[in-house]
């Protein structure tokens, strides 16, 4: 115990519980888990496997790679969370944590003890136990730091070379031979549409094209006009105050509300409201199918909490006596396909080709739906088993050169690559947000914190919640925060050629305030010396919010540290 915690200060192992820890390992009694400190972890390790610890409570990290057999195995559940849920153990699980008990060489036998619990049925714990045969899923993707590690190690063509040998390329080769086949049986299907589709007087092939374009087109437009109306809807929910009384159009909401907590992110708006019926939530873009315009605005009581009954029905009483009424005007939806040139194009095709006015074009008409569609199926097939085909190679290929854009990646001799003195501390990096880090590092976005700041600041990429929330940081470590998410979104384009984007920046803030009790605290206005009112930050923000466009999203930044 001596020998794996001399190097660390008196002071930090007061904090982690040292003597209690040590005092259990006296007593032949230890804890393993991921969350331990590795100083910590291979004290137990060394002294399980001496026979000085006799028993050990643990998560499955003490039987994941690790060499330890023991001669009895204890599941308190037959239940694990996976890091999105909880589910049932498999039977590969159950083999890799009942496998350590016996201790080859030296017991005879060793026991699986499952404790009863309500549910837990013996038979379904017999089969976990009697299967002897697990398919094997390979995990294995290239990311960041195992991508530059391989090109500081071996090279980018020698990194190529074994990624495309490996199980999991093999596993994706393997996969396709299934679409393949789909797509051979979608072949033989088009081909025989193809013939009824022939027609002896007009080419009902050129109109079916046609009417395929023509349908894309309808759908793209109203793609687009779903995402404008969206983007519409989000800037007028950012642009909600405390006390602003809007009318919700549609839901199970629907009617007039007041809004109690004004929205705090620009991108993703999610103020707080109260309705008339005394139902106070978060409302979004969804409830909000056009703007969301301020009919008026009133004075929210002052000691009205929403969160409890009472307060929820004194502001909804304020609320419907306002005098404040929903208008039943509606507003209009432009018609986009009409006032697109292709589509009129289009349609005037349609109409004029001699195939439109044939007597059994319905006919035809069902049978070309069942074309078109049999078609894009076997597009799309075609595009997946093409994506499929030695796509880890292609995914590093892509990370190689966006870190070659970035900076951490150099030509060196010839065409191969070199790291460059960034690229060699985001090797160092092992996180799921190591690029993000890695920029913010180069970026010196986290320069001159505190050491609890930075602590503080740190955990956003590394701590794992089990739920969802929304949050925000108030105080002076919101600034690190922001430079973070912006250099997130200035990456995210690039991101996205080579692997999904980091995590997104509401789940960065819900982390925060989940680490931070005083991060969502609500703030009340502070007297001045002469007796009047402070105006609050909020009241500021509002102003110069006023004054610059929404789109400036470095005058944004700006007003950020004029509020703080």
């Amino acid at each position: 115990m001596d020998r794996h915690t001399a190097e660390l200060p008196r002071e930090d192992l007061d904090v982690l519980g040292y003597s209690e820890w040590r005092r259990a390992l006296e007593r032949g009694f230890a804890a393993h888990h991921a969350g331990m400190l590795p100083a910590f972890r291979e004290t137990v390790e060394e002294l399980f496997v001496s026979g000085l610890v006799r028993a050990v409570f643990a998560t499955e990290t003490l039987a994941l790679g690790i060499n330890m057999p023991a001669r009895t195995v204890v599941l308190e559940r037959l239940v694990k969370f996976n890091g999105e849920t909880h589910a049932d153990l498999t039977p590969g699980e159950y083999t890799q944590l009942t496998g350590r008990a016996g201790r080859r060489g030296i017991d005879v036998e060793g026991h699986a003890v499952v404790l009863w619990q309500p549910g837990i049925d013996p038979t379904e714990v017999a089969g976990l136990a009697s299967t002897r045969t697990f398919p094997l899923r390979s995990s294995f993707r290239p990311g960041y730091n195992m991508s530059i590690n391989l090109v500081a190690r071996m090279g980018a063509a020698r990194s190529r070379v074994l990624l495309e040998s490996s199980f999991a390329q093999f596993q994706a080769d393997r996969s396709v031979v299934g679409a393949t086949r789909t797509i051979e049986r979608n072949e033989a299907a088009l081909a025989q549409l193809h013939d009824q589709l022939e027609h002896a007087d007009v080419d009902f092939l050129e109109y079916v094209d046609i009417r395929d374009r023509l349908g894309r087109r309808e759908r793209e437009l109203e793609r687009e006009g779903r995402n404008e109306r969206r983007d519409v809807a989000a800037r007028s929910l950012a642009t909600l105050r405390r006390g602003d009384i809007v009318a919700i159009p549609v839901g199970r909401h629907k009617g007039l509300a007041v809004v109690v907590t004004p929205a705090r992110d620009d991108d993703d708006p999610r103020p707080v409201v109260v309705t008339a019926e005394k139902w106070s939530g978060r409302v979004s873009v969804g409830d909000f199918p056009e703007p969301a315009h301020a009919l008026a605005s009133m004075r929210i009581p002052r000691h009205a909490d929403p969160r409890t009954g009472r307060g929820r029905r004194d502001i909804a009483a304020a609320l419907r006596s306002s005098g404040v009424h929903p208008s039943r005007r509606r507003a209009k939806n432009r018609r986009r396909a009409a006032d697109d040139g292709e589509v009129t194009m289009l349609r005037k095709q349609l109409r004029a080709h001699p195939a439109h006015t044939l007597p059994d074009r319905r006919e035809l008409d069902r049978i070309a739906d069942r074309y078109i569609a049999l078609r894009r199926e076997t597009d799309n097939g075609r595009r997946r088993v093409a994506a499929t085909t030695n796509s880890l190679a292609r995914t590093f290929d892509r990370i190689v050169a966006l870190l070659g854009e970035r900076g951490y990646i150099t030509p060196g001799d010839g065409s191969t690559p070199e790291t460059t003195p960034s690229g060699d501390r985001l090797a160092r990096i092992y996180s799921e947000s190591d690029l993000l880090v890695a920029e913010c590092l180069r970026q010196d976005a986290w320069q001159g914190l505190e050491p609890a700041e930075l602590a503080a600041v740190v955990s956003t990429v590394v701590y794992e919640s089990r739920r969802d929330g929304d949050g925000a940081a108030r105080d002076d470590r919101g600034r690190p925060l922001r430079t973070a998410r912006h250099r997130a979104r200035v990456a995210r384009p690039a991101l996205g050629r080579a692997v999904p984007p980091p995590r997104s920046d509401a789940r960065t803030r819900s982390r925060l305030r989940r680490r931070d009790p005083r991060v969502g605290e609500r703030r009340h206005p502070r007297r001045r010396a002469d007796g009047g009112r402070r105006r609050p930050a909020r009241a500021v923000g509002r102003r110069l919010r006023a004054m610059v466009p929404s789109g400036d999203r470095s005058a944004r930044a700006d007003q950020d540290d004029v509020r703080r």
